[in-house]
């Protein structure tokens, strides 16, 4: 029997057409619950990807999520965001990052500030420095870990320190007359 939602869904290779009811243009208002800022939310969710037959040599900036599957040299810096290194990804690079997933190989030093994942077959040959670290049964590490995590600020803003209790407040004593006058 003929569904209309089986005929509508796209299909392997081939991209289903968008109906203009879910069309937005830019310049439309962005009010409380519009479709814009839904999409809007969900592309700043959005991951970037480097495909298998990317080669990056250099150093990768961004500011967003990233999946590597591809080849990167040199050095990757996405501060406040994850890196996925898939399955196929090869790394020889320093990586900078809020949390790093290992599915491929890195060969290189990785700094998270939350977190490093080695999945079952991810190989990672470098040091690590992050707080948390995850290696699966059956992945390879070869480095050191160094999991030092941040200072932290104290609780309230108006806190202060204890005092160290003072010292007794002790007067040299008068020296004693070594003798007579004569």
């Amino acid at each position: 029997m003929w569904k209309r939602d089986e005929n509508v869904r796209p299909t392997a290779g081939r991209e289903a057409p968008v109906p203009a009811s879910q069309t937005v243009s830019p310049a439309a208002p962005v009010g409380r619950g519009s479709e814009l800022e839904g999409r809007r939310q969900m592309d700043a969710k959005d991951v970037v990807n480097i495909g298998k037959s990317i080669v990056v040599k250099g150093e990768l900036f961004g500011s967003e999520d990233l999946t590597i599957e591809g080849q990167v040299e040199g050095k990757i810096e996405l501060r406040d965001h994850v890196l996925t290194i898939g399955p196929h990804g090869r790394i020889k690079a320093e990586v900078f990052a809020k949390a790093v997933v290992v599915l491929g190989e890195v060969s290189g030093n990785i700094t998270a500030s939350e977190k490093v994942d080695i999945r079952d077959n991810g190989t990672v040959d470098g040091n690590i420095i992050t707080p948390r670290v995850a290696i699966a049964e059956g992945a390879q590490f070869r480095g050191s870990v160094d999991m030092q995590r941040k200072p932290e600020a104290p609780n309230a803003p108006d806190a202060k320190k204890p005092e160290a209790p003072k010292a007794p407040d002790i007067k040299p004593a008068a020296p004693a007359s070594a003798g007579t006058k004569s």
